[in-house]
Protein backbone atom coordinates (compact mmCIF):
# COMPACT_ATOMS: atom_id res chain seq x y z
CA UNK A 1 0.00 0.00 0.00
CA UNK A 2 1.55 2.95 -1.18
CA UNK A 3 -0.23 5.55 1.67
CA UNK A 4 0.82 5.02 5.07
CA UNK A 5 -1.31 3.05 7.75
CA UNK A 6 -3.18 5.27 10.09
CA UNK A 7 -3.95 3.29 13.58
CA UNK A 8 -7.24 1.40 13.03
CA UNK A 9 -5.81 -0.59 9.65
CA UNK A 10 -4.95 -3.47 11.93
CA UNK A 11 -7.43 -3.66 14.92
CA UNK A 12 -11.05 -4.70 14.81
CA UNK A 13 -14.15 -2.71 16.50
CA UNK A 14 -13.65 -5.79 18.77
CA UNK A 15 -10.31 -5.29 19.94
CA UNK A 16 -10.73 -1.79 20.37
CA UNK A 17 -14.13 -2.27 22.46
CA UNK A 18 -12.25 -4.97 24.62
CA UNK A 19 -9.08 -2.23 25.24
CA UNK A 20 -11.49 0.78 26.00
CA UNK A 21 -13.20 -1.32 28.29
CA UNK A 22 -9.78 -3.00 29.92
CA UNK A 23 -8.63 0.74 30.49
CA UNK A 24 -5.74 0.58 28.29
CA UNK A 25 -6.70 3.12 26.41
CA UNK A 26 -10.57 6.13 26.16
CA UNK A 27 -12.71 6.88 23.82
CA UNK A 28 -11.15 10.37 23.49
CA UNK A 29 -7.94 8.60 22.81
CA UNK A 30 -9.19 6.89 20.27
CA UNK A 31 -10.45 10.04 18.76
CA UNK A 32 -7.69 11.48 18.77
CA UNK A 33 -5.56 9.40 17.19
CA UNK A 34 -8.34 9.64 14.49
CA UNK A 35 -8.31 12.97 13.84
CA UNK A 36 -4.40 13.46 13.78
CA UNK A 37 -4.55 10.45 11.44
CA UNK A 38 -6.67 12.26 9.36
CA UNK A 39 -4.78 15.87 9.29
CA UNK A 40 -1.62 13.33 8.57
CA UNK A 41 -2.98 11.34 5.65
CA UNK A 42 -5.94 12.75 4.58
CA UNK A 43 -4.08 15.50 1.98
CA UNK A 44 -2.79 12.89 -0.27
CA UNK A 45 -6.27 10.61 0.19
CA UNK A 46 -9.07 13.47 0.30
CA UNK A 47 -11.08 10.86 1.79
CA UNK A 48 -13.12 13.34 4.30
CA UNK A 49 -14.61 16.40 3.10
CA UNK A 50 -14.40 17.98 6.45
CA UNK A 51 -13.59 17.11 10.20
CA UNK A 52 -15.52 17.56 13.37
CA UNK A 53 -12.91 18.08 15.93
CA UNK A 54 -14.68 20.16 19.03
CA UNK A 55 -18.02 17.38 18.64
CA UNK A 56 -15.82 13.96 18.05
CA UNK A 57 -13.89 14.94 21.04
CA UNK A 58 -17.45 15.87 23.29
CA UNK A 59 -18.56 12.58 22.26
CA UNK A 60 -15.84 10.45 22.83
CA UNK A 61 -15.35 12.32 26.30
CA UNK A 62 -19.25 11.45 27.04
CA UNK A 63 -18.59 7.82 26.32
CA UNK A 64 -15.88 8.06 28.58
CA UNK A 65 -17.91 9.29 31.58
CA UNK A 66 -20.55 7.09 30.54
CA UNK A 67 -17.81 3.84 30.78
CA UNK A 68 -16.72 4.98 33.78
CA UNK A 69 -20.49 5.30 35.22
CA UNK A 70 -21.03 1.82 34.39
CA UNK A 71 -23.01 2.88 31.34
CA UNK A 72 -22.18 0.64 28.11
CA UNK A 73 -24.04 1.64 24.89
CA UNK A 74 -22.58 -1.68 23.34
CA UNK A 75 -19.85 -3.04 20.47
CA UNK A 76 -19.54 0.99 18.60
CA UNK A 77 -19.63 2.63 22.33
CA UNK A 78 -16.41 5.06 21.30
CA UNK A 79 -15.72 4.01 18.20
CA UNK A 80 -14.67 6.70 15.69
CA UNK A 81 -16.65 6.43 12.55
CA UNK A 82 -16.86 8.64 9.31
CA UNK A 83 -19.68 9.04 7.80
CA UNK A 84 -20.88 10.09 3.77
CA UNK A 85 -21.32 13.36 2.62
CA UNK A 86 -24.88 12.38 1.56
CA UNK A 87 -26.02 11.52 4.98
CA UNK A 88 -26.99 14.34 6.95
CA UNK A 89 -25.60 15.18 10.34
CA UNK A 90 -27.01 17.72 12.12
CA UNK A 91 -24.77 20.96 12.31
CA UNK A 92 -22.39 19.86 9.69
CA UNK A 93 -21.91 20.64 6.51
CA UNK A 94 -23.92 18.28 3.88
CA UNK A 95 -22.56 19.01 0.44
CA UNK A 96 -23.42 15.95 -1.68
CA UNK A 97 -20.46 16.42 -3.59
CA UNK A 98 -21.67 19.34 -5.09
CA UNK A 99 -21.51 22.83 -5.43
CA UNK A 100 -25.25 23.19 -5.14
CA UNK A 101 -25.28 22.64 -1.50
CA UNK A 102 -22.43 24.85 -0.97
CA UNK A 103 -23.25 26.38 2.57
CA UNK A 104 -25.92 23.64 3.42
CA UNK A 105 -26.07 22.59 7.50
CA UNK A 106 -28.76 20.25 8.11
CA UNK A 107 -30.43 20.52 11.37
CA UNK A 108 -30.91 17.04 12.41
CA UNK A 109 -29.65 13.69 12.15
CA UNK A 110 -29.92 11.39 8.71
CA UNK A 111 -31.97 8.32 10.64
CA UNK A 112 -28.73 6.02 10.46
CA UNK A 113 -26.99 8.69 12.39
CA UNK A 114 -29.11 9.01 15.25
CA UNK A 115 -28.65 5.01 15.48
CA UNK A 116 -24.65 5.77 15.73
CA UNK A 117 -25.25 8.25 18.71
CA UNK A 118 -27.78 5.69 20.45
CA UNK A 119 -24.83 2.94 19.81
CA UNK A 120 -22.27 5.29 21.62
CA UNK A 121 -20.35 5.74 18.08
CA UNK A 122 -18.14 8.67 17.95
CA UNK A 123 -18.53 10.84 14.57
CA UNK A 124 -15.26 12.00 13.35
CA UNK A 125 -16.58 13.62 10.19
CA UNK A 126 -18.12 13.75 7.05
CA UNK A 127 -16.27 11.49 4.06
CA UNK A 128 -16.28 12.48 -0.17
CA UNK A 129 -18.61 11.19 -1.96
CA UNK A 130 -19.20 10.91 -5.89
CA UNK A 131 -21.29 14.22 -6.72
CA UNK A 132 -24.92 13.27 -5.89
CA UNK A 133 -23.57 9.50 -5.77
CA UNK A 134 -23.96 9.70 -9.23
CA UNK A 135 -21.23 7.48 -10.38
CA UNK A 136 -19.27 4.11 -9.41
CA UNK A 137 -15.28 6.06 -10.48
CA UNK A 138 -15.43 8.27 -6.71
CA UNK A 139 -13.32 10.91 -8.72
CA UNK A 140 -16.00 13.17 -9.79
CA UNK A 141 -16.88 15.75 -6.95
CA UNK A 142 -16.87 19.43 -5.92
CA UNK A 143 -14.00 18.97 -3.29
CA UNK A 144 -12.00 16.72 -5.81
CA UNK A 145 -11.73 12.60 -6.22
CA UNK A 146 -11.41 10.69 -3.34
CA UNK A 147 -7.58 8.48 -4.03
CA UNK A 148 -6.79 4.63 -3.75
CA UNK A 149 -4.47 4.04 -0.54
CA UNK A 150 -2.85 1.30 -2.16
CA UNK A 151 -2.14 3.81 -5.49
CA UNK A 152 -3.76 7.28 -5.05
CA UNK A 153 -3.20 7.33 -9.03
CA UNK A 154 -6.55 5.16 -8.89
CA UNK A 155 -9.77 5.30 -8.06
CA UNK A 156 -11.27 4.56 -4.81
CA UNK A 157 -14.15 3.48 -6.38
CA UNK A 158 -17.93 4.62 -5.74
CA UNK A 159 -20.06 6.33 -5.04
CA UNK A 160 -18.56 6.25 -1.57
CA UNK A 161 -15.21 6.30 -2.18
CA UNK A 162 -13.99 8.51 0.61
CA UNK A 163 -15.38 5.96 3.50
CA UNK A 164 -14.13 3.04 1.69
CA UNK A 165 -10.57 5.03 0.99
CA UNK A 166 -10.58 6.14 5.01
CA UNK A 167 -10.99 2.81 6.83
CA UNK A 168 -8.59 1.29 4.10
CA UNK A 169 -6.18 3.56 5.10
CA UNK A 170 -7.14 2.88 8.90
CA UNK A 171 -7.98 6.49 9.53
CA UNK A 172 -11.53 5.17 11.23
CA UNK A 173 -12.02 1.38 11.88
CA UNK A 174 -16.25 2.14 10.66
CA UNK A 175 -17.64 4.26 8.16
CA UNK A 176 -21.11 4.61 6.82
CA UNK A 177 -21.41 4.48 2.80
CA UNK A 178 -24.88 3.97 0.49
CA UNK A 179 -25.46 2.15 -2.52
CA UNK A 180 -27.63 2.29 -5.08
CA UNK A 181 -26.33 0.24 -7.59
CA UNK A 182 -23.12 -0.68 -5.52
CA UNK A 183 -21.59 1.98 -4.11
CA UNK A 184 -20.81 0.47 -1.21
CA UNK A 185 -19.27 -2.53 -2.15
CA UNK A 186 -17.41 -1.11 -5.59
CA UNK A 187 -15.47 1.03 -2.96
CA UNK A 188 -14.61 -2.08 -0.52
CA UNK A 189 -13.52 -4.46 -3.45
CA UNK A 190 -11.21 -1.83 -4.87
CA UNK A 191 -9.34 -0.32 -1.84
CA UNK A 192 -9.68 -3.98 -0.35
CA UNK A 193 -11.92 -3.74 2.68
CA UNK A 194 -15.22 -5.28 3.35
CA UNK A 195 -18.45 -3.42 2.21
CA UNK A 196 -22.13 -4.83 3.24
CA UNK A 197 -25.40 -3.47 1.55
CA UNK A 198 -28.21 -5.23 3.43
CA UNK A 199 -31.57 -6.16 2.53
CA UNK A 200 -33.60 -3.00 1.22
CA UNK A 201 -35.03 -0.84 3.75
CA UNK A 202 -32.94 -2.64 6.62
CA UNK A 203 -31.35 0.74 7.42
CA UNK A 204 -33.27 3.69 7.06
CA UNK A 205 -32.46 6.42 4.44
CA UNK A 206 -33.91 9.04 6.17
CA UNK A 207 -32.09 12.10 5.87
CA UNK A 208 -29.94 10.23 3.09
CA UNK A 209 -29.92 12.68 0.09
CA UNK A 210 -31.55 10.06 -2.76
CA UNK A 211 -30.19 8.97 -6.16
CA UNK A 212 -33.03 6.28 -7.23
CA UNK A 213 -35.95 5.60 -3.98
CA UNK A 214 -36.01 2.17 -5.47
CA UNK A 215 -32.90 1.30 -5.34
CA UNK A 216 -31.07 3.08 -2.48
CA UNK A 217 -29.69 1.47 0.14
CA UNK A 218 -27.56 2.48 3.95
CA UNK A 219 -24.84 0.16 4.26
CA UNK A 220 -21.23 0.12 6.49
CA UNK A 221 -17.29 -0.36 5.52
CA UNK A 222 -14.80 -1.69 7.62
CA UNK A 223 -11.74 -3.58 7.66
CA UNK A 224 -13.66 -7.02 8.25
CA UNK A 225 -16.74 -8.79 7.34
CA UNK A 226 -17.74 -9.43 10.84
CA UNK A 227 -17.11 -5.11 11.83
CA UNK A 228 -19.86 -4.75 9.11
CA UNK A 229 -21.90 -7.51 10.22
CA UNK A 230 -21.63 -5.97 13.56
CA UNK A 231 -22.77 -2.59 12.75
CA UNK A 232 -25.59 -3.90 10.48
CA UNK A 233 -26.93 -5.68 13.54
CA UNK A 234 -26.86 -1.90 15.50
CA UNK A 235 -28.10 0.03 12.66
CA UNK A 236 -30.77 -2.00 11.45
CA UNK A 237 -32.06 -3.41 14.57
CA UNK A 238 -31.29 -6.79 13.84
CA UNK A 239 -30.44 -9.89 15.68
CA UNK A 240 -28.46 -12.13 13.98
CA UNK A 241 -27.14 -15.47 15.79
CA UNK A 242 -24.78 -18.16 14.74
CA UNK A 243 -25.41 -19.72 12.06
CA UNK A 244 -27.91 -22.43 12.02
CA UNK A 245 -25.78 -25.21 9.62
CA UNK A 246 -23.13 -24.69 7.61
CA UNK A 247 -23.99 -22.06 4.54
CA UNK A 248 -24.62 -23.96 0.54
CA UNK A 249 -22.25 -21.71 -1.33
CA UNK A 250 -22.57 -21.81 -4.69
CA UNK A 251 -20.15 -19.73 -7.29
CA UNK A 252 -22.08 -17.48 -10.09
CA UNK A 253 -20.02 -17.34 -13.11
CA UNK A 254 -20.41 -13.99 -13.95
CA UNK A 255 -20.15 -13.82 -17.46
CA UNK A 256 -23.67 -13.38 -18.01
CA UNK A 257 -23.61 -9.78 -16.27
CA UNK A 258 -20.12 -8.84 -17.29
CA UNK A 259 -16.77 -10.21 -19.00
CA UNK A 260 -14.19 -10.40 -15.83
CA UNK A 261 -10.24 -10.42 -16.02
CA UNK A 262 -9.25 -13.83 -16.05
CA UNK A 263 -6.69 -12.84 -13.13
CA UNK A 264 -9.42 -11.28 -10.56
CA UNK A 265 -11.73 -14.33 -11.77
CA UNK A 266 -9.42 -16.90 -10.43
CA UNK A 267 -8.45 -14.97 -7.15
CA UNK A 268 -12.15 -14.47 -6.20
CA UNK A 269 -12.69 -18.04 -6.95
CA UNK A 270 -9.81 -19.08 -4.83
CA UNK A 271 -11.20 -17.11 -2.14
CA UNK A 272 -14.77 -18.54 -2.43
CA UNK A 273 -13.55 -21.94 -2.61
CA UNK A 274 -11.76 -20.82 0.92
CA UNK A 275 -15.13 -20.59 1.90
CA UNK A 276 -16.81 -24.35 0.91
CA UNK A 277 -18.30 -23.82 -2.44
CA UNK A 278 -20.62 -26.96 -2.97
CA UNK A 279 -21.85 -25.79 -6.30
CA UNK A 280 -21.81 -23.40 -9.73
CA UNK A 281 -24.72 -21.83 -10.85
CA UNK A 282 -25.20 -19.23 -14.02
CA UNK A 283 -27.65 -16.67 -14.31
CA UNK A 284 -29.64 -17.43 -18.03
CA UNK A 285 -28.39 -14.73 -19.97
CA UNK A 286 -31.95 -13.24 -21.02
CA UNK A 287 -32.72 -12.91 -17.23
CA UNK A 288 -28.95 -11.02 -16.74
CA UNK A 289 -30.00 -8.36 -19.92
CA UNK A 290 -33.15 -7.83 -18.15
CA UNK A 291 -31.64 -6.65 -14.85
CA UNK A 292 -29.30 -4.27 -16.67
CA UNK A 293 -32.24 -2.99 -18.58
CA UNK A 294 -34.34 -2.70 -15.32
CA UNK A 295 -31.36 -0.97 -13.30
CA UNK A 296 -30.53 1.05 -15.94
CA UNK A 297 -34.31 2.61 -16.71
CA UNK A 298 -35.17 2.87 -13.21
CA UNK A 299 -31.79 4.08 -11.84
CA UNK A 300 -31.95 7.16 -14.61
CA UNK A 301 -36.11 8.09 -14.61
CA UNK A 302 -35.34 8.23 -10.92
CA UNK A 303 -32.36 10.18 -10.76
CA UNK A 304 -33.94 12.42 -13.52
CA UNK A 305 -36.64 13.19 -10.69
CA UNK A 306 -34.35 13.94 -8.02
CA UNK A 307 -32.46 16.48 -9.74
CA UNK A 308 -34.88 18.43 -13.02
CA UNK A 309 -35.04 21.51 -11.26
CA UNK A 310 -31.62 22.49 -10.51
CA UNK A 311 -30.71 21.14 -14.35
CA UNK A 312 -32.71 23.48 -15.45
CA UNK A 313 -32.19 25.94 -13.23
CA UNK A 314 -28.52 25.74 -12.52
CA UNK A 315 -26.67 23.01 -14.75
CA UNK A 316 -24.07 24.71 -14.74
CA UNK A 317 -23.16 24.35 -10.91
CA UNK A 318 -22.58 20.34 -11.51
CA UNK A 319 -19.90 18.25 -12.18
CA UNK A 320 -20.01 18.28 -15.87
CA UNK A 321 -19.58 14.24 -16.16
CA UNK A 322 -22.91 14.34 -13.93
CA UNK A 323 -24.69 16.51 -15.78
CA UNK A 324 -24.48 14.88 -18.88
CA UNK A 325 -25.47 11.24 -16.96
CA UNK A 326 -28.63 13.66 -15.82
CA UNK A 327 -29.60 14.70 -19.24
CA UNK A 328 -29.20 11.44 -20.66
CA UNK A 329 -31.70 10.11 -18.06
CA UNK A 330 -33.81 13.16 -18.69
CA UNK A 331 -34.30 11.03 -21.76
CA UNK A 332 -35.56 8.02 -20.51
CA UNK A 333 -39.54 8.00 -21.75
CA UNK A 334 -42.24 7.33 -18.83
CA UNK A 335 -43.58 3.66 -20.53
CA UNK A 336 -40.44 2.42 -20.08
CA UNK A 337 -40.33 3.33 -16.50
CA UNK A 338 -43.34 1.93 -16.00
CA UNK A 339 -42.64 -1.82 -17.66
CA UNK A 340 -39.30 -1.74 -15.81
CA UNK A 341 -41.19 -1.63 -12.34
CA UNK A 342 -43.41 -3.98 -13.70
CA UNK A 343 -40.61 -7.01 -14.50
CA UNK A 344 -39.12 -6.46 -10.98
CA UNK A 345 -41.84 -9.39 -9.43
CA UNK A 346 -40.65 -11.72 -12.73
CA UNK A 347 -36.83 -10.93 -12.27
CA UNK A 348 -37.02 -11.55 -8.34
CA UNK A 349 -38.42 -14.70 -9.13
CA UNK A 350 -35.79 -15.81 -11.30
CA UNK A 351 -33.26 -14.60 -8.99
CA UNK A 352 -34.98 -16.71 -5.89
CA UNK A 353 -34.31 -19.59 -8.23
CA UNK A 354 -30.64 -19.24 -7.88
CA UNK A 355 -31.44 -20.04 -3.69
CA UNK A 356 -33.30 -23.44 -4.39
CA UNK A 357 -30.12 -25.81 -3.39
CA UNK A 358 -27.80 -22.67 -2.05
CA UNK A 359 -27.83 -20.37 0.50
CA UNK A 360 -25.01 -17.90 -0.56
CA UNK A 361 -23.89 -17.16 -4.08
CA UNK A 362 -20.40 -16.05 -4.74
CA UNK A 363 -18.70 -14.13 -7.51
CA UNK A 364 -16.41 -11.30 -8.25
CA UNK A 365 -17.08 -7.70 -6.77
CA UNK A 366 -15.72 -5.90 -10.02
CA UNK A 367 -14.42 -7.49 -13.06
CA UNK A 368 -10.70 -5.78 -12.35
CA UNK A 369 -8.56 -4.14 -10.45
CA UNK A 370 -8.84 -0.14 -9.33
CA UNK A 371 -8.13 2.08 -12.90
CA UNK A 372 -6.50 5.02 -13.18
CA UNK A 373 -7.96 8.57 -12.27
CA UNK A 374 -10.60 9.78 -14.64
CA UNK A 375 -10.56 6.34 -17.25
CA UNK A 376 -13.84 5.43 -18.65
CA UNK A 377 -13.00 2.98 -21.25
CA UNK A 378 -10.28 -0.12 -20.94
CA UNK A 379 -10.13 -3.44 -22.73
CA UNK A 380 -11.17 -6.85 -21.80
CA UNK A 381 -10.28 -9.62 -23.80
CA UNK A 382 -8.95 -7.55 -26.44
CA UNK A 383 -12.05 -5.43 -26.36
CA UNK A 384 -13.34 -2.02 -25.33
CA UNK A 385 -15.64 -1.75 -22.37
CA UNK A 386 -16.70 1.68 -20.44
CA UNK A 387 -15.37 1.68 -16.79
CA UNK A 388 -18.92 2.95 -15.07
CA UNK A 389 -20.69 0.25 -16.63
CA UNK A 390 -18.45 -2.69 -15.99
CA UNK A 391 -17.60 -1.02 -12.29
CA UNK A 392 -21.77 -1.59 -12.02
CA UNK A 393 -22.19 -4.86 -13.38
CA UNK A 394 -21.76 -7.58 -10.71
CA UNK A 395 -23.26 -5.34 -7.81
CA UNK A 396 -26.07 -3.99 -9.32
CA UNK A 397 -28.45 -6.68 -9.80
CA UNK A 398 -28.69 -7.24 -6.18
CA UNK A 399 -30.01 -3.61 -5.38
CA UNK A 400 -32.73 -4.36 -8.20
CA UNK A 401 -33.84 -7.77 -6.36
CA UNK A 402 -33.03 -5.92 -2.83
CA UNK A 403 -30.65 -8.82 -1.69
CA UNK A 404 -28.57 -8.85 1.16
CA UNK A 405 -24.63 -8.46 -0.92
CA UNK A 406 -21.51 -8.42 1.09
CA UNK A 407 -17.69 -7.59 -0.37
CA UNK A 408 -14.71 -8.91 1.56
CA UNK A 409 -10.94 -9.01 0.62
CA UNK A 410 -10.03 -11.68 -1.65
CA UNK A 411 -6.33 -11.18 -2.46
CA UNK A 412 -4.44 -9.18 -4.74
CA UNK A 413 -3.71 -8.99 -8.35
CA UNK A 414 -0.87 -6.91 -9.75
CA UNK A 415 -0.17 -5.32 -5.92
CA UNK A 416 -4.06 -4.24 -5.80
CA UNK A 417 -7.13 -5.37 -3.74
CA UNK A 418 -9.47 -8.06 -5.15
CA UNK A 419 -13.22 -8.16 -4.11
CA UNK A 420 -15.08 -11.46 -3.55
CA UNK A 421 -19.05 -10.93 -3.33
CA UNK A 422 -21.76 -12.69 -1.32
CA UNK A 423 -25.26 -12.59 -2.11
CA UNK A 424 -27.93 -13.75 0.01
CA UNK A 425 -31.42 -14.08 0.55
CA UNK A 426 -33.16 -11.69 2.96
CA UNK A 427 -32.99 -13.12 7.03
CA UNK A 428 -29.91 -15.14 5.61
CA UNK A 429 -27.36 -12.91 6.60
CA UNK A 430 -26.28 -15.33 9.36
CA UNK A 431 -25.80 -17.84 6.53
CA UNK A 432 -23.55 -14.86 5.32
CA UNK A 433 -22.01 -14.03 8.28
CA UNK A 434 -20.52 -17.99 8.71
CA UNK A 435 -20.01 -17.67 4.60
CA UNK A 436 -17.63 -14.44 4.78
CA UNK A 437 -15.48 -16.32 7.93
CA UNK A 438 -12.53 -17.02 5.05
CA UNK A 439 -9.38 -15.81 5.09
CA UNK A 440 -8.87 -12.02 5.40
CA UNK A 441 -12.84 -11.71 5.88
Amino acid sequence: MTIPLGPFAGRTIGELGRELRAGRTTAEELARESLDAVARLDPALNSFVGVDAGGALAAAREADRELAGGADRGPLHGIPVGVKDLVEVAGLPATMGSRHFTGYVPASDAACVTRLREAGAVIVGKTTTHEFAYGPTGDCSANGPSRNPWDPGRMSGGSSGGSAAAVAAGLVPLAIGTDTGGSVRIPAALCGVAGFKPAYGVIPADGVFPLARSFDHVGVLARTAGDCLLAYRLLGGRETGPSRRPPRVAWLDPAPLHACDPEVTRIAAEAAGARGVVGKLALPQQVADALREVYVTIQSAEAADVHAERVSRAPELFQPEVLDRLKGAMEVPAWRYVRAVARLPRLAEAAEALFEEHDVLALPTVPFTAPPLGLRETELGGRPVAVRAALLALTSPWNVLGFPALSVPAGTVAGLPVGLQLVCRPGDEDLLAAAARGTGS
